[in-house]
């Protein structure tokens, strides 16, 4: 746009001066005359002029001055019939007539100018409106990009993806037909024409989908789901058709398109009506999935974080054969995909991978390479010349809690109040059974927390019990339970304490079935993970009476939480307090820092 704007600003500019010229061309030439009329005729009289040349607007040749030097001149005329009969008879040498061009002049640089001007204008206007034109016409081109790995010296190939083995496997069989489509032909098989990618952000998607294009050496084409979708009805589905197009001239080829439930929602979602739009995009989609037309050799690779928004037309069979699931990767994967990430990364010998790994659970792809990318940063800010354990470490921390913040300035009882609540949550989690390992306590702000206690899981968990819920429950309001208890006051550092168990609270009552009042049902209140319109207009799936049971349900499960970790602190409230002051003190303990002050119980 800044570019079309500076075109314009030259064009009108470049314009004006070409009229201020052509309109100076074409007034009448102005001559300045060095003696006035009567003093050249004094001259002829006086036999001083010589080389005389006549215009019709202009005289102009050398006289004799007074000192006896030889002077140019020039002078306008006046009308004179007999000019020519005294230059003759005062016996002037050398003059001359000259034919007047300035009319020839004036009209060849008009014209150039009128050229000039006219060609600026196509150069700017007329060419511009051409690729107006063109860019028109191009506007329901697809904007796919296209990544040819045949050309490609280094491609991507399923090497470089790791934690997540079985989606590898489900996409080999694809990069086998498109290797070799006539094996399974051959057999009465038939090309999976859609596979669609679900999972967490961050698991791998993309990098799964040029991985297939790589391992099978064809074209791929990129795009994402919203550069369909124009506010002009039609264009996206004129864009579907299109990189269709062009996927069928450079068979075989991977289409994939990323975030799919931009176009693939469900059509008439409810209040508002369709969008016109994006259900014609969807249409399209649906078209040249399972049309009239068989696009062979092309694979439609698709990803998406909500597969429950997707219409359920794109995921029927012929459409998007195939669903696989790309999970959050387990120990042994995030340990190989920290190796992946860790290959142009210089390492000390310190730096066990498998340990970050076991200290990492939860975490996706992309927060791996963050911890692997962090630290690296880290290392090379303390003038490192290899990565070092205490980097990776620090790395987690930044990824999981934001960067540490020392400037940070706190009053002596804020410390104080913040040791006594990281205290509690340490001790309490620390005190109950089936609770995962406190790691870390600090009170040195990180991101929007003043302090953090870092709790690591020894092994990856797939399923949770009610009772470990209810210690994490506790160990939640163990913060907001030490200030009561020390303070006889509370603060608002509890705020995301209290929003962590009240979320916890209500999915036992609502979704896990763990309140004996309620029973096992599920029940989803209307206002929560409302899709588009028609989530709004549902009723809910109880009465009043059964809400007001839930709501007293979950206020009766965190009260109890909080009890149980107020006796718990209570009981143990001279270790508290040594762990608050050692906390105080040295603003970081560490998990064998923790076992330490258990093992030594209650000070002297």
């Amino acid at each position: 746009m800044e570019n079309k704007n500076t075109k314009q600003l030259a064009l009108w500019v470049l314009g004006f001066v070409a009229l201020v010229a052509i309109f100076g061309n074409l007034k009448p030439s102005s001559q300045k005359a060095d003696i006035p009329y009567s003093s050249f005729k004094r001259y002829l009289h006086e036999g001083r002029l010589a080389d005389v040349r006549v215009q019709p607007d202009l005289i102009r040749g050398k006289y004799k001055a007074s000192d006896g030097a030889i002077q140019g001149f020039k002078t306008i005329p006046l009308p004179d019939p007999k000019l020519v009969e005294d230059l003759e008879a005062y016996h002037v040498q050398d003059f001359q007539g000259e034919p007047d061009r300035s009319w020839m002049t004036g009209i060849l640089v008009n014209i150039g100018w009128v050229i000039l001007f006219f060609g600026l204008w196509w150069f700017f206007f007329i060419r511009q409106v051409q690729v107006g034109g063109r860019q028109a016409l191009a506007f329901g081109r697809a904007r796919a990009h296209l990544v040819d790995e045949k050309a490609k010296q280094k491609k991507t190939t399923f090497a470089d993806v790791a934690g997540c083995d079985e989606p590898k496997e489900e996409l080999q069989e694809i990069v086998e037909f498109l290797k070799n489509p006539d094996r399974f032909q051959s057999l009465g098989g038939k090309m999976p024409r859609g596979v669609l990618l679900y999972g967490q952000p961050g698991t791998g998607k993309t990098l799964l989908a040029r991985a297939v294009a790589g391992e099978a050496g064809v074209a791929f084409y990129s795009a994402s789901a919203s550069e369909f979708v124009e506010m002009f009805v039609g264009v996206g589905a004129s864009r579907v058709r299109d990189l269709f197009e062009q996927a069928k001239k450079t068979p075989p080829a991977v289409i994939f398109i990323d975030e799919l439930d931009a176009v693939g929602r469900h059509r008439f979602a409810g209040i508002g009506g369709g969008h016109d739009e994006r259900e014609q995009t969807l249409n399209q989609l649906l078209i040249e999935l399972d049309g009239f037309e068989q696009n062979k050799g092309i694979v439609l690779i698709a990803a998406t974080n909500r597969p429950d928004v997707i219409d359920p037309a794109l995921l029927r069979p012929g459409r998007f054969d195939r669903q696989i699931h790309v999970p959050i990767p387990h120990l042994k994967g995030r340990e190989e995909i920290l190796k992946v990430h860790a290959r142009g990364v210089k390492m000390e010998a310190d730096a066990d991978l498998s340990l970050i790994a076991r200290r990492t659970p939860g975490f996706t792809g992309a927060d791996l390479a963050n911890v692997v990318n962090e630290a690296a940063l880290l290392a090379a800010r303390r003038r490192k010349e290899a990565v070092s354990l205490s980097e990776l470490d620090e790395s987690i921390e930044r990824v999981m809690a934001g960067p540490q913040k020392r400037s940070s300035l706190m009053s002596e009882k804020e410390k104080r109040v913040v040791a006594y609540h990281e205290s509690g949550h340490a001790l309490v989690a620390k005190l109950l059974p089936e609770t995962d390992p406190v790691h870390k306590v600090s009170i040195v702000s990180r991101g929007q927390a003043l302090g953090y206690t870092l709790q690591l899981p020894t092994t990856d968990k797939v399923l949770t019990s009610k009772t470990e819920i209810l210690n994490r429950l506790a160990v939640l309001l163990g913060g907001r339970s030490a200030e009561e208890l020390i303070f006889a006051e509370i603060t608002t550092g509890a705020a995301d304490d209290i929003a962590k168990a009240s979320s916890y609270a209500l999915k036992m009552v609502t979704e896990f079935g763990m309140s004996e009042k309620v029973g096992p049902l599920s029940l989803k209140k209307p206002d929560q993970e409302v899709f588009l319109g028609r989530d709004i207009v549902q009723k809910g799936s109880y009465s009043e009476k059964t809400a007001q049971i839930i709501d007293e349900e979950v206020k009766r499960i965190v009260l109890e939480a909080q009890q149980r970790a107020r006796e718990l602190l209570a009981k143990h409230k001279q270790i508290l307090d040594s762990m608050a002051a050692k906390l105080f003190d040295k603003e970081i303990l560490t998990g064998e820092d923790i076992d330490g002050i258990l093992k030594a119980g209650a000070p002297a």
